[in-house]
């Protein structure tokens, strides 16, 4: 059985535009006329709309490609939210009614964001024919799809997936797979920036952005049939910062300074962790005799992490002023426009001069590693067992773990609740075999 490769795209808003220069360059790097490379494909967040566009497109990968090419490179604020005088203050005057008469106990808040993202649900009817997911299931061209959104209600990670036949939905600690029709309003749920867009309504549930308390994003690849896996970031995984970076500063945080801390910790750490939870099993598992190694429940799980090599909020600080005048009146009002704002301004500016600057980034980081990506896609084996990094395309090669030994495992980190008593979720030396 051939082993399937797997792609996880991480949230971030805006920054997802990254995610398409990647691809880009991967286009360019696999022959021509190929089909989808990867069978299982897994998207949070702004990830989750170019993750059901690479899925309705899996029998004509640069098609799919181009088509998210189209949609980044022409990407316009009111596509995604409204930013017209009249909707802005709407929606204000919605937040301003909306607390006071929460505060006077005569109702709840009912859709209270700070923008209205009403367009994107529009723009994604008219874009993503959801209904060619099965077809390309159905044509073998497509393994899986994953889009993970936060429950509010009961604080699990929840991914919602199409497959084909034989995949089990699981339960884990926080986290669990749903088999479901992915549609409109799963993309919807899972980009539902908190506090910044309005949660969306599932079955039972209301749901926000799936990158808030996922805590293992690999996982799910992992349960929908991976076993090589390509990471596509939207931040300098690994970066330190030096004592020439980090800033003096005086003043009291902006609430913008103070929102963009939080939605760095909600979009990038939690892969960060989940990558270094990777490292200690693969370099475990490379310490362990042969004989050890075929009895256990454990294999290496190789992963290739491709991320920004340059600091995004620097380049979002370049384009704000392309922001809509009352979007930026907004921004202004809690410290965005200023340079200790401007992460926040990086997970909202969709605007194409941004985007497609973004897009030039993730293509010419890919290409800076076009020999590790064929590596990959050939699935040589890049025993680098001691060597896992995760670094951005500026540094060394990063090639993760070794081939597996079983395609029918998983690594026990994703496929297990930890037992009580485990000094560490992931670490292997508590794994024992079991069914997924």
């Amino acid at each position: 059985m051939k082993r399937k490769i797997g792609l996880i795209m991480t949230g971030g808003g805006a920054r997802a535009a990254y995610q398409v220069g990647v691809l880009k360059a991967i286009a360019e790097i696999l022959p021509r006329r190929t089909r989808n490379p990867f069978f299982v494909i897994c998207g949070t967040s702004a990830g989750s709309l170019n993750a059901v566009t690479l899925a309705v497109n899996a029998l004509h990968f640069r098609r799919g490609v181009q088509q998210l090419l189209r949609i980044w490179q022409n990407s316009r604020i009111e596509d995604i939210y409204r930013s017209d005088p009249i909707g802005v203050l709407n929606n204000s005057l919605r937040w301003f009614f909306g607390l006071l008469l929460s505060g006077m106990g005569a109702r709840k808040l009912t859709g209270m964001s700070l923008l209205d993202n009403s367009p994107l649900a529009t723009f994604l009817d008219e874009t993503l024919p959801c209904d060619k997911i099965q077809k390309c299931i159905d044509a073998g061209v497509l393994h899986a799809l994953g889009i993970t959104a936060s429950g509010y209600g009961s604080g699990q990670s929840v991914t919602f997936y199409q497959g084909a036949k034989g995949i089990h939905p699981w339960k884990r600690a926080r986290r669990l797979g749903v088999p479901t029709m992915i549609e409109t309003r799963h993309l919807m749920a899972s980009a539902a920036i908190p506090f910044v867009f309005p949660a969306v309504r599932i079955n039972r549930e209301y749901f926000g952005d799936g990158s808030m308390r996922q805590i293992a994003p690999i996982s799910s690849a992992l349960h929908l049939g991976a076993h090589r896996i390509l990471v596509i970031g939207g931040g300098q995984n690994g970066h330190e910062i030096t004592e020439h970076e980090r800033e003096h500063a005086d003043d009291y945080p902006s609430l913008a300074q103070i929102a963009g801390h939080a939605l760095n910790s909600i979009f990038l750490d939690s892969m960060e962790v989940d990558l270094e939870r990777l490292q200690r099993i693969n370099r475990t598992l490379s310490t362990m005799p042969e004989a050890s190694r075929k009895m256990s429940d454990l294999h290496h799980v190789d992963i290739l992490v491709i991320a920004p090599s340059q600091p995004i909020e620097k380049i979002a600080e370049r384009y704000s002023a392309k922001l809509p005048w009352t979007i930026r009146y907004l921004m202004r009002l809690i410290g965005a426009m200023r340079h200790s704002g401007s992460a926040l301004v990086s997970y909202l500016l969709f605007e194409k001069s941004y985007c497609r600057a973004l897009v030039d980034l993730g293509y010419q980081d890919a290409m800076k590693r076009r020999e590790e990506i064929v590596a990959f896609f050939s699935q040589q084996d890049q025993r680098q067992k001691s060597s896992l990094r995760f670094m951005p395309a500026s540094y060394s090669p990063s090639v993760h773990g070794a081939a597996s030994r079983s395609q029918d495992k998983r690594c026990p980190l994703h496929s297990r609740t930890p037992q009580s008593g485990s000094s560490h979720a992931g670490a292997p030396v508590h794994a024992r075999p079991r069914n997924r």
